[in-house]
């Protein structure tokens, strides 16, 4: 009770560098949350977590990011639940996220946070 799932989706460097992140994000979203109501759907947060840029200090430009978000994933919420609940549904940013890039991230208009791996251990960095 009292816990938030965290829906991570995202692409292999292969896929990105073939032109095939809309693709797989979108099925990846479409496919991971088909059976819920939209109720159940505002109750959960989603996060763009490219497998290229795990750990390997290789992030997405915070641009980059923030098109994933919404041009494939919020249109991608907008049909299983409707137009409203996309834009509620928080959408968050994953993916070498470090003290030097989160500000450029959190800047960006549908990027809602990020999720904080290894730099998260460096949190007075962050302050």
């Amino acid at each position: 009770m009292g816990l938030t799932p965290i829906v991570c989706v995202g692409e292999t460097l292969e896929e990105n560098e073939d032109g095939q992140t809309a693709a797989v994000v979108s099925r990846q979203v479409k496919a991971g949350l088909v059976d819920l109501t939209p109720d159940q759907a505002l109750k959960l947060v989603i996060a763009y977590e490219p497998i290229w840029a795990i750990g390997t200090g290789r992030a997405a430009t915070a641009a980059g990011a923030n098109a994933v978000l919404a041009d494939i994933i919020r249109p991608a919420l907008a049909e299983l639940f409707g137009v409203q609940a996309s834009q509620e549904i928080r959408i968050l940013y994953g993916g070498s996220v470090t003290a030097v890039n989160a500000a450029e991230l959190f800047g960006q208009p549908d990027i809602d946070g990020a999720l904080v791996g290894g730099a998260s251990l460096k949190a007075q960095d962050f302050i």
